[in-house]
């Protein structure tokens, strides 16, 4: 048996997101067993860095102005009249309601607007396990940065309504194709330990230039290196720690179709290694060129795709093959 691997929930104290002493977590479920969410269990150190994070807030809310407090306290009023408090079973909050002590409740906060990706998500296959769509290009596959509600993982939630609904692992952005997702909290565990693994067999197809001299089929090592706040990736000496086999399927003039199959899942791995053949992807935004950050031209998405899914289902035994439907624009069929 393998050993599951859950993510770690954390709190939310003084403008940070700390992991709880005790680690461990709960899960708060509605009035129908429905979950909700996944609090962390606080410590009593941890109730006492939340005692001094809200001590020193103090001052600046005793300075805020009676207006400033006024439009403040008129907010919360209007969120708790729009049922927008709710309680462990998932039922709204009145304002009426008498305090009591220990209660816990939760409030989403209202998300910032977000330049909507004009592109569906498909499904592939659904069964009461698993999810398997066709994530379009310049959709994040879960929430991260500035990208919350227009993520696969949320439209996905809506549209099939599946609450509980997780990613087992993640497809990059500007990247299109399979991602998979698991039905039940308590299977996610074993899908994602699957990736880790390096148990999927996974399967990219790319557009990219054409080189006559460059001999292929060939398998790419490199050591990666990402750094937080940095847009693109970099290789630079030292211990492999990326692999890639990249073969060329077929060639019109000056460009060529590619199939790329990662032994490893570093990020921006194929197009990095793309990149270092002199076959940079085309219409990719960060190699060999950064280009700046602005509206996303929806017109010119990375010639990227997710084409296969491969793998022995875990908690079924049964082998899984799923193929994604989407086709590569600068590729067209015929």
């Amino acid at each position: 048996m393998r050993l599951s691997v859950f993510k770690t929930y954390k709190l939310y104290v003084g403008g940070k997101f700390p992991r709880s002493e005790s680690g461990r977590v709960y899960e708060v479920t509605d009035s129908k067993d429905r979950p909700l969410a996944n609090a962390p269990q606080s410590s009593r150190k941890d109730a006492r860095d939340a005692v001094v994070a809200a001590r020193k807030a103090f001052g600046g809310w005793s300075g805020a102005t009676a207006y400033n407090r006024g439009q403040v306290l008129y907010r919360v009023a209007e969120m708790l009249e729009a049922g927008r408090f709710v309680g462990a079973d998932g039922a709204a909050v009145r304002g009426d309601e008498p305090y009591t002590a220990g209660r816990c409740l939760w409030f989403h906060r209202d998300f910032a607007p977000e330049e909507q990706v004009p592109f569906t998500v498909g499904v592939v296959y659904r069964d009461e396990r698993l999810v398997v769509a066709d994530k379009p290009h310049f959709l994040a596959t879960m929430p991260r940065g500035r990208h919350i509600t227009e993520t696969a993982v949320a439209r996905l939630r809506r549209e099939l309504d599946l609450p509980a609904l997780q990613p087992a692992h993640r497809l990059d952005r500007l990247t299109a194709g399979l991602v998979l997702f698991v039905v039940r909290p308590e299977d996610r565990g074993a899908y994602q330990t699957l990736f880790r693994d390096r148990l999927v067999r996974k399967e990219y197809e790319a557009v990219a230039p054409y080189d006559p001299e460059l001999v292929l089929p060939r398998t790419v090592r490199s050591r990666i290196v990402k750094e937080r706040g940095v847009l693109a990736a970099r290789e630079e000496p030292g211990e492999a720690n990326s692999e890639s086999r990249v073969e060329l399927v077929e060639h019109r003039g000056a460009t060529g179709r590619y199939r790329l199959l990662p032994a490893t899942g570093r990020t921006h791995q194929l197009r990095v290694h793309m990149n270092a053949l002199g076959l940079p992807i085309v219409h990719d935004p960060l190699y060999p060129v950064v280009e700046e950050e602005g509206a996303a031209d929806f017109s010119r998405p990375l010639q990227l795709l997710a084409r296969v899914l491969e793998f022995t289902d875990p908690v079924g035994g049964e082998p899984r093959r799923f193929e994604s439907g989407l086709r590569l624009s600068a590729w067209p069929e015929g």
